[in-house]
């Protein structure tokens, strides 16, 4: 990963700072991308990284300009992290109707306007890649899971249809499909559960910087399972 410059949004998150810090660990350029405005302590920094805070991948015009101007700092743009995204739990019938089109917004909406605004710049790379993040519960939803399940589902779709959109311009795309990611929300929100079944964050990152680097070149349209032992 040396040298190549990776934009990770949602980088302010668990995923997305354990992303960066993999990444810069392996001599990345980095751009940080977050609609929160403040970066988290310990999150890489240096004249290899970009902190572009407060900006809203809903739109279309926001995420146009945070791409732009990872290249115009540092001359391209060589892989697309996707990670901003949020999750509801609730019921069709107890919960909110809204929760549906929230969930879309949040998860496909924002990737959607990443890898717009990301592709001339990946076209004119020597190895463009993108790796969304769609989750394993898209794949056979559980109670509660509805809204969160769909718009990840959309986010399967989106990774396959630009994935063939992409093959002739030498552009991966990829997703990881993960379980239960072990964070400090969800062991807040599980205290019973077996913590060690679930997917590390350092863990889905590795998985996701292969994906992202020039070794995946054979790899495109691919939906990878990482789960841990859940």
């Amino acid at each position: 990963m040396a040298g190549r410059v990776i934009a990770i949004t949602g980088a302010f998150g668990v995923l997305g700072q354990a992303a960066a810090k993999a990444a810069a660990g392996q001599g990345a350029r980095l751009a940080l991308i977050d609609f929160a405005k403040d970066a988290p302590v310990g999150l890489p920094s240096g004249p290899d990284v970009l902190v572009l805070g407060g900006v809203d991948l809903t739109d279309a015009v926001q995420s146009g300009a945070a791409m732009d101007a990872v290249a115009d700092r540092f001359g391209g743009v060589d892989a697309l992290l996707n990670i901003a995204g949020g999750f509801t739990w609730e019921t069709l019938q107890d919960g909110s109707i809204a929760s549906w089109p929230a969930m879309y917004r949040l998860n496909v909406l924002t990737a959607a306007n990443a890898c717009r605004a990301a592709v001339p710049h990946l076209k004119r790379s020597a190895a463009g890649r993108i790796v969304n993040v769609g989750s394993a519960a898209a794949l056979k939803a559980a109670m509660g899971m509805g809204a969160y399940a769909a718009a990840k589902a959309g986010v399967h779709s989106l990774t396959q249809a630009l994935a063939e959109e992409l093959k002739g311009d030498g552009v991966t795309v990829n997703a990881v499909l993960p379980s239960i990611i072990d964070t400090p929300t969800n062991r807040a929100d599980m205290p019973a559960a077996d913590f060690a079944a679930w997917v590390a964050p350092d863990d889905l990152a590795s998985v996701m910087l292969f994906l992202a680097s020039e070794a995946a070149v054979a790899v495109t349209g691919a939906l990878v399972p990482v789960t841990g032992r859940v």
